[in-house]
């Protein structure tokens, strides 16, 4: 799939979900004081930043090195997306999960809050696809934090003026997007495959 700037950078705010992080968030700073949580934030979005622009710059070493194709990485990465867009559909019911009472670092919120398996698998596959457009992506993954670091620092409001449904809401028509989204590179990553298996027979 050939990305643009602007589609790589919806694609990476669907998948980093912003919005559906809001609660994440919100449960783990809990215990922490609230004129510490806004630096709190930025600290762990600027983790998740640096985490996947390694990734951008290692992404094709560690691809010979794993000995993986740009193919299989495109159609694991397409399963991903589809599980991930699927858990934001269609939540699975919340159970009783032992509360953070301590100020978090890195996890859960930086890793895999924000710098998911999706998120990685993302960044590998851009970089992958068109190397030669790397300060591109990094562009898009540059506007992708910015807006979570906007959401999420603004989170307390967002859910005071639309409310808890809404969010809910938004969070699902993102990840009906993403479904989307992941079936369209499964897809693609199948007939490539198809063709590649034609073309050898």
């Amino acid at each position: 799939m050939n990305y643009t700037f602007a589609s790589a950078t919806i694609l990476l705010i669907l998948i980093t979900d912003p919005i559906g992080n809001i609660p994440i968030f919100a449960n783990a700073l809990k215990h922490v004081a609230p004129e510490r949580r806004h630096k709190v934030i930025l600290r762990e979005i600027l983790i998740a930043f640096t985490l996947l622009l390694t990734f951008m710059f290692v992404g094709e070493s560690f691809l010979r090195v794993m000995n993986l194709s740009e193919l299989s990485l495109q159609i694991g990465g397409g399963v991903i997306l589809f599980l991930i867009a699927l858990r934001m559909v269609f939540p699975p019911p919340s159970t009783a999960e032992s509360e953070i009472k301590t100020e978090p670092l890195i996890v859960p919120l930086a890793i895999p809050a924000v710098a998911g398996p999706s998120a990685l698998a993302t960044v590998l596959l851009l970089v992958s696809q068109q190397p030669d457009r790397r300060m591109e992506w990094i562009g898009a993954l540059c506007v992708t934090m910015l807006v979570s670091a906007v959401v999420l620092v603004s989170a307390e409001r967002i859910q005071r003026i639309i409310g808890d449904r809404l969010v809910v809401a938004a969070e699902r028509l993102m990840g009906l997007v993403l479904v989307s989204v992941a079936i369209e590179m499964m897809l693609r990553g199948i007939k490539t495959f198809v063709q590649q298996v034609a073309a050898a027979s």
